[in-house]
């Protein structure tokens, strides 16, 4: 590991929570619940998402970003729309209050692909996902991939029940019917974005703002960096084999502040390597529309929040990154 990498992120395997093994589930729980406590990220082994799968992904994203500007407009949308996200349309520091300029990336966007019964809930929450004719092999990558997301976000909230204390349950069953988010972020070069202005960067500091969050991504000087207490900002660590996981600030609410909402960002084209290109894929766990978000009671909670509609909560955040 990169010695400059926070030392407070670390690497847990979920194969001991598959085995069923009493002593070794408890113990992955101690672990995920220290992890947690101090930077909010884990990397996660162990999870079953082909490898495959996320490089034929990558690949067709990058076909799709690579169309021409006037290609990909027809598939234009406003953040926590479906579709194509171009330059200059979030600014990820505004949701924390830092004013910093437009983040420097492009996005594809998609969410929740089952309707729901409820028509305001449905108008407000349901949209059909946007496929770009051009890279027709994406919606059928993107279904398989959801898929696996949704299986592993399951995992590990049971998981995060047991590490909490309340038990497996604690989080699943406000997930009926949840929704989601899922961006597949570009982060191109110079020669796409030009160079950053002072105070810019592929995506600003910011907290997300769901439950949990699976990001796959790509190493770089221009990546991914962690903030903690101790070191500040650090490069966040790597393994190819590993799934990089955060929680929100929904999850953070809902434990009472015992575990934080992993705040981070992403580092601009570096000096050094100004053509550097990364893709991410990033998928952004929620919860049933309405659920009602309260904060656990001490001795396990350090702080009351207000209780909070989850979905009230997300849509004014989603509004807060909106670059008008």
């Amino acid at each position: 590991m990169d010695p400059a990498a926070v030392a407070d992120v670390p690497t847990v395997d979920l194969g001991p929570w598959f085995s069923g093994d009493p002593r070794a589930r408890a113990a992955l729980a101690r672990t995920v619940d220290d992890a947690l406590r101090t930077a909010g990220f884990l990397l996660v082994t162990g999870h079953g998402v082909d490898p495959e799968l996320r490089g034929r992904l990558r690949e067709s994203a990058r076909a799709f970003f690579a169309l021409p500007a006037a290609a990909k407009e027809p598939y234009a949308t406003r953040v926590g729309g479906r579709g194509w996200l171009g330059p200059g349309a979030e600014a990820n520091g505004y949701a924390e209050g830092t004013k910093t300029p437009p983040d420097l990336k492009e996005s594809l966007t998609f969410a929740t692909r089952e309707p729901f019964e409820d028509p305001e809930t449905n108008a407000e929450w349901y949209a059909p996902n946007v496929w770009p004719a051009e890279t027709p092999e994406l919606r059928e990558l993107c279904e398989e991939y959801l898929t696996a997301m949704a299986g592993l976000e399951r995992l590990l909230l049971e998981l995060l029940g047991e590490a909490l204390g309340p038990g497996r349950d604690f989080f699943t069953r406000h997930m009926d019917h949840p929704t989601y988010g899922f961006n597949i972020n570009w982060y191109p070069g110079t020669e796409v974005v030009g160079a950053p202005r002072p105070g810019q960067f592929r995506i600003g500091p910011h907290t997300d703002f769901g439950t949990v969050t699976i990001l796959d991504r790509q190493t770089g000087e221009g990546g991914l960096q962690v903030f903690t207490d101790t070191d500040g900002w650090r490069d966040a660590p790597y393994d190819p084999a590993a799934l990089t996981v955060n929680i929100g600030d929904l999850m953070a609410r809902w434990t009472g502040d015992r575990w934080r909402s992993g705040r981070h960002r992403v580092l601009p084209p570096p000096v050094g390597a100004p053509a550097e290109e990364l893709i991410s894929l990033v998928y952004f766990g929620e919860c049933t529309p309405g659920t009602l978000v309260e904060s656990v009671p001490a001795p396990v909670g350090r702080v009351a929040h207000e209780p909070v509609d989850s979905h009230v909560y997300l849509r004014r955040k989603l509004d807060s990154i909106t670059v008008d």
